[in-house]
């Protein structure tokens, strides 16, 4: 499996990051000895998906800290270079936590901040595992279904965690116990997180699968061609609102109208009971250009105006179960006031 995230000490202290950019035609990595270049590699999607952004979140504080030490930088400075860091990307809520939850071990020094951090990258590969066998316990009994046809929107696999995944780790989860069916992942425009990420490690597993543009997924969800939509979350908010990769939420509403399961999984960091609901929730606009063009061909006219939010939300009443290690709840059908308490982190 492969591994997005990981701290190496040799030949110097790094973050290796896998450059998700240049998959699947390259698997190619990044090393990691600087806040630029780590801004650099969050905000050109190097290193994506809630999961992996929170340990990069707090992997990220060593990095500053060892520069601070290089470098000379005083106390302000490397707060300033920390903010940079959690603040890269406003609607995943797993950076700011990741390195919010590093930052009291400062004091104590590098070691300890690397030795919380890297708890982090632990807890996440155990509640990865484990909120993959409750999604799957909870769409087969939901689904009555011997195998189960899925559709799924972005990429929420090892790349985009520090290993086995959520939304794609129940689908792996499925497949392992032999009660998978065809997979449709949504190619996932702008940048195709589904057609190059997705549908890579759906390949390395094994696993069998179409690539369908964005636009078919709401009528393969009518036709009945699938079962379930499972899809993954970078923030959730304390009423069941969940914010994900733009296009989300059209699933969630042809799964209604179609009378079938949508479920969103993620690990409990990713569940913000500060934030009350979705309307709160700040949607990153991205680069126009990678609306009007692809690979850096213009694909619309010149002079054209891009419209690029990354993310959208989808309200709780559409979503038949939020999974995460902690449990499963249905924001559908259950009371709504602190609704994910009881399995936030």
């Amino acid at each position: 499996m492969v591994v997005a995230v990981e701290w190496l000490e040799e030949p110097r202290p790094m973050i290796r990051l896998i450059d998700q950019t240049r998959i699947p035609h390259d698997e190619a990595y990044l090393e990691i000895t600087t806040v630029d270049a780590l801004v650099d590699a969050i905000a050109t999607l190097a290193v994506r998906g809630a999961p992996a952004l929170g340990a990069v979140g707090a992997l990220g504080v060593v990095v500053a800290m060892l520069q601070a030490k290089d470098e000379g930088w005083d106390d302000e400075t490397l707060d300033a270079q920390v903010r940079r860091i959690r603040d890269a990307r406003p609607t995943a809520v797993n950076l700011a936590w990741g390195a919010d939850r590093v930052r009291p071990f400062v004091g104590q020094g590098v070691d300890a901040v690397l030795a919380e951090a890297r708890r982090i990258v632990e807890e996440d590969g155990a509640a990865n595992r484990e909120l993959s066998r409750r999604g799957a316990d909870w769409i087969l009994a939901a689904t009555g279904k011997e195998r189960v046809r899925v559709v799924t929107h972005c990429n929420t696999g090892a790349l985009a965690t520090t290993a086995w995944g959520t939304a794609y780790g129940i689908i792996h989860e499925l497949h392992r116990r032999g009660r998978l069916g065809l997979v449709y992942a949504d190619e996932t425009r702008p940048l195709l997180q589904g057609a190059r990420l997705t549908s890579w490690e759906l390949t390395q597993d094994g696993i069998d699968h179409v690539v369908e543009v964005d636009g078919a997924a709401s009528s393969t969800i009518l036709r009945g061609l699938v079962d379930v939509a499972i899809i993954g979350a970078d923030r959730i908010t304390a009423n069941g609102d969940t914010a994900n990769k733009v296009g989300s939420v059209a699933l969630a509403l042809a799964c209604r109208r179609a009378g079938i399961p949508f479920v969103v999984a993620a690990p409990s960091s990713t569940v913000d009971l500060s934030t009350a609901t979705g309307d709160q929730i700040v949607i990153e606009e991205r680069d126009p250009s990678e609306v009007t063009a692809f690979s850096g061909s213009p694909s619309a006219p010149a002079g054209a105006l891009g419209f690029n939010p990354a993310f959208d939300v989808t309200p709780h009443d559409l979503i038949s179960a939020v999974v995460t290690e902690r449990g499963v709840v249905e924001p559908a059908t259950e009371p709504h006031p602190q609704l994910l308490a009881r399995i936030a982190g």
